[in-house]
Parts: C-alpha cells; sequence; structure tokens
C-alpha cells in the first residue's frame, strides 16, 4: 500500500513510518515545514525509502497539495499532542485538532468524489476523550465527555471525520489509544519525565524526586504496540467503527514510579509538587480493547516491565 502518514516526525509517527517501511510499504511521510530534516529522525537505515510532503494543518492550501498524490491509505497523527499547551492555547487546539481533522477528511472525500482517491483513513485520536468516567475498563459504547482542551479538541475531530463518513461514504475508522511511551517519547510526558528525575536523584544522591498526583491509574502501553495497532486497522478496520487501542490493565503512577526506581536503582521517595499537577486530570483511564482485537487479531506483545524498561534504557542514550 501506499501509506500517508500526517505528523510523521512526531514521537509515534517515527516508529509507524519506520515499521510500514520495514513490512513492505510505501510511505509518504507529511511534516510541518521547518522540522527536522528526514535524515535526522529516521535514519540511514529508512531515509531512502520515505517521501516527505509539506503539510501544515492550518493552512488549507498545505493540506490539499500534501493529499494531492493518490494513497491507498493515510494515518492521520498530525495533531497539537501537549495537554499543557493545549490548555494554554485553547483555540490553537481546536484549530488544529478538529479543524485541521476536518480538513484532511474533506479534501480526502472531495479526491474521492473526483474518483482519484478512495483511502482508508485511520484518525488517530485519544482515549482522554471518555473524561473522568468510572473505575473501570472504557468500552467504544461510553459516552464521550472529555474534561481538557486537549481532549475536546480531538473529540472535535473525530465528530468532523465521521460526519464526512456518513455524507459521502470516505472509509473513515477512529482509533482511541490509551497511554503509551517508548524510546524517543518527549521528557514533558511523565514516564520519560520520571525517569530523567530519578537518573538525576541517582547522580545527585537525591533522596527524594519531585512528582505530580500519583494516585491516577493508567492503562499504559508501548508505542510499538500501538503502530502495530494501526497497521492492523489499515488491513482490517471497518469503516465508521471506533476502536480502542490498550492493553486492559491499569496501575497508578505511583506504581509505575516505583518500578522505574527499582530499574534504574535510586531509592527515592515521590515528593508532591503542585506546579507537576495537572488541573481536571483523569483518576482511572483503562480500555477495553475487545472490539479491536475481534475485528483485527491485535495483541500487545510487550509487557509493561519491558515498556518500562524501554523508557529507562532510552534515557541512557
Amino acid at each position: 500500500m501506499k501509506v500517508l502518514v500526517t505528523g510523521a516526525d512526531g514521537f509515534v509517527g517515527r516508529h509507524l513510518v519506520a515499521r510500514l517501511v520495514e513490512t513492505g510499504h510505501e510511505v509518504v511521510a507529511g511534516c510541518r515545514p521547518g522540522g527536522e530534516p528526514l535524515e535526522r529522525w529516521l535514519g540511514a537505515r529508512w531515509r531512502d525509502a520515505v517521501n516527505v510532503v509539506a503539510l501544515e494543518l492550518t493552512d488549507p492550501t498545505s493540506v490539499r497539495n500534501g493529499l494531492s498524490a493518490p494513497y491507498d491509505a493515510v494515518v492521520h497523527l498530525a495533531a497539537m499532542a501537549s495537554g499543557s499547551e493545549a490548555r494554554q492555547d485553547p483555540a490553537g487546539a481546536w484549530e488544529v485538532n478538529a479543524t485541521g481533522t476536518a480538513r484532511i477528511v474533506d479534501a480526502l472525500a472531495a479526491l474521492r468524489h473526483e474518483g482519484t482517491v478512495d483511502p482508508t483513513v485511520v484518525i488517530v485520536s485519544t482515549a482522554e476523550v471518555y473524561g473522568a468516567g468510572q473505575g473501570r475498563p472504557r468500552t467504544e459504547r461510553d459516552p464521550v465527555s472529555p474534561c481538557s482542551p486537549y481532549a475536546a479538541s480531538k473529540a472535535g475531530g473525530e465528530l468532523a471525520a465521521l460526519a464526512a463518513w456518513r455524507h459521502t461514504g470516505i472509509r473513515v475508522l477512529i482509533a482511541r489509544p490509551f497511554p503509551h511511551t517508548g524510546a524517543g517519547q518527549p521528557a514533558h510526558y511523565v514516564l520519560p519525565a520520571f525517569a530523567q528525575r530519578l537518573r538525576d536523584a541517582k547522580r545527585s544522591g537525591a533522596s527524594s524526586v519531585a512528582t505530580g498526583n500519583l494516585d491516577p491509574v493508567r492503562d499504559m502501553l508501548h508505542v510499538r504496540d500501538v503502530v502495530e495497532a494501526y497497521i492492523a486497522l489499515l488491513a482490517h478496520g471497518r469503516a465508521g467503527e471506533i476502536y480502542n487501542v490498550s492493553r486492559g490493565e491499569g496501575l497508578s503512577l505511583n506504581e509505575m514510579f516505583r518500578r522505574l526506581a527499582e530499574i534504574i536503582g535510586v531509592q527515592a521517595e515521590p515528593t508532591p509538587d503542585p506546579s507537576l499537577v495537572r488541573g481536571n486530570d483523569i483518576n482511572h483511564l483503562v480500555g477495553d480493547s475487545s472490539k479491536l482485537r475481534k475485528t483485527t487479531g491485535w495483541s500487545p506483545t510487550i509487557t509493561l516491565d519491558q515498556t518500562l524498561r524501554d523508557v529507562v534504557d532510552a534515557e541512557t542514550h
């Protein structure tokens, strides 16, 4: 297949592009102008197999130009993915995550109407659209109740994509990934931040590490398992459907912190820091991925312990 990956130079995009090339697909990387050169983030092994197109979601002309080639499939990852950035600029989050997604699917629907393309389109949303909810695994039948600008704007993107499917027949499906991590994730995300602070504490001999609220329970996946889920959805996902991408097991951030400390080999206690507390945090975010597993045969293959170890190993390089 010829696959366009938007946001290809982001954390998940880099892993997805490499895996698609590795499995024999022709890949086009949609990246914001002015980002890192391909050879910086993809590496010599894959860069000659990937073409790059400029794609700025806030610019309708850029979107139309970026989608002008015929694609068999599109994985739409490009987004304002930082919750803190979205809180600082809610309107910007809506412009990128909701309006930008609408531009992508509307441009593809127009090309489909012209007979140019008829791609399968995976819109990558977030499990945070479920909001606070109850302390049980979320299913796709649960109501959407976002409680942050980031989650609300992603829910808006979902609505725009599904509306285009109903109106035009374009093959759109929604992936709702639960939290995931791995090599290359920016340090402002929770587990790389923990690993960095714990390593600093080990070097300095500090007995405590500043953290935010460690009570929330999270369903944490390895990024490589998430990438495999997206590829499985390209092959087997059904248009108009929503799929949770999750392990199905929850663990508190406190327990993850302590497991990371054990891997790093440091005895340091977490110390609450009000500046690190996330407002309107979701106390329990665990997903039921039965629908995805039944439809595609996907299941996670990387244990949580190995996932945590990979985060630590990435911090050493």
